[in-house]
């Protein structure tokens, strides 16, 4: 565990690692990729690219960008909403963002067989299902928004955002009654989550709305260190407590709501992060955590793409399965070990 007051040696040692497993990420797949080629990849001319650095600008790069994005962005959500709630078992989908996102891609998926033909197939695009994903979870951002304006107690808002998810998990259940085996396997598999389907553009998109929960996380820091010290106290210091929530629920619906839209909903790396982060560092300063959440984020979920692509087969594990079965055992351990939940 670090206990030293200087945190420079871990970061820096946490970036190099995290740089390594992004070249390792781009290296794996269903043709092995040497490191060298990869370098010259990023300073070749895009004209006279081989087959081998076709493959790494137009799929396997996107790939490991969403896979930093994803990783850090879940991590991140996951950091705000377990301070914000002093909960360890809140995760970035605790307000209902990820099902107000599955009801979106359930009512596109599964209620596209009342529009018939041309018109089905036309909602079923890719870009269909972001736009889908993204408004389900903007309208229960909405909803989530308009209750805190009226809501003076924070678990109050848990309990809503569940029951949130509870209301959209029994619409989806019902259009899945209704709803043809195949049309249940596209949402079936968009369920299991998928880091490899962007092209640059959406890379791009989702780049740019990541990094604005990214800001809204960053300006979020003041609030969540006075939030420890709980809401009376914080009041008593001067704290916002209405406009840090706001900013906080924010924050935490662009990044997973994002992260939901354009790569499905991903278990596990919101709710085990922030608990392998405190473990490690050993603090509860969101200055520390912030910048460590994110490396550590975005380094498990490379780890986790890596095995899940399975190097030198044409098979691809759904990314839900790994992140679940190699994460939750590591965080077992270390609570064993640690013997009490470091918060």
């Amino acid at each position: 565990m670090i206990t030293s007051k200087s945190y420079t040696i871990p970061f820096i040692v946490l970036a190099i690692l995290l740089v390594l497993l992004f070249l390792v990420n781009i290296s794996l797949g269903s043709v092995s990729i040497t490191f060298n080629t990869i370098i010259d990849s990023f300073f070749t001319n895009s004209d006279s690219l081989n087959n081998h650095q076709y493959i790494i600008q137009n799929y396997r790069l996107p790939k490991a960008i969403t896979a930093v994005l994803v990783g850090s962005g879940l991590g991140i959500s996951g950091l705000l909403m377990q301070t914000l709630f002093r909960n360890p078992l809140a995760g970035p989908f605790v307000l209902g963002i990820t099902s107000g996102a599955s009801l979106g891609v359930a009512l596109v998926i599964l209620g596209s067989s009342i529009f018939g033909g041309f018109l089905a197939t036309f909602l079923l695009t890719k870009w269909s299902l972001v736009i889908a994903a993204s408004l389900g979870s903007f309208l229960v951002l909405l909803l989530v928004l308009i209750v805190s304006s009226k809501v003076r107690d924070t678990m109050a808002i848990l309990i809503i955002g569940l029951m949130f998810g509870s209301i959209t998990a029994a619409i989806v259940s019902v259009l899945s009654y209704f709803s043809s085996a195949e049309q249940l396997q596209q949402y079936i598999f968009w369920g299991f989550g998928s880091l490899g389907d962007l092209d640059w553009n959406e890379v791009t998109i989702f780049t740019i709305i990541y990094c604005i929960g990214i800001l809204f996380s960053i300006l979020s820091i003041k609030g969540l260190n006075t939030l420890l010290l709980g809401e009376n106290y914080a009041k008593s210091l001067g704290l916002n407590i209405k406009q840090s929530r706001l900013l906080i629920i924010i924050a935490t619906s662009l990044l997973a709501g994002t992260i939901t839209a354009f790569a499905g909903p991903i278990a596990f790396i919101g709710l085990a992060i922030p608990h392998v982060t405190r473990q490690v560092f050993n603090t509860s300063n969101h200055k520390i955590l912030l910048p460590a959440v994110f490396l550590f984020g975005a380094i498990i979920m490379l780890i986790c793409d890596s095995i899940a692509q399975l190097p030198n087969t044409d098979y691809m594990l759904p990314i839900n399965a790994i992140t679940s079965l190699f994460g939750a055992p590591i965080v077992v351990w270390l609570l064993v070990r640690q013997r009490k939940m470091v918060f």
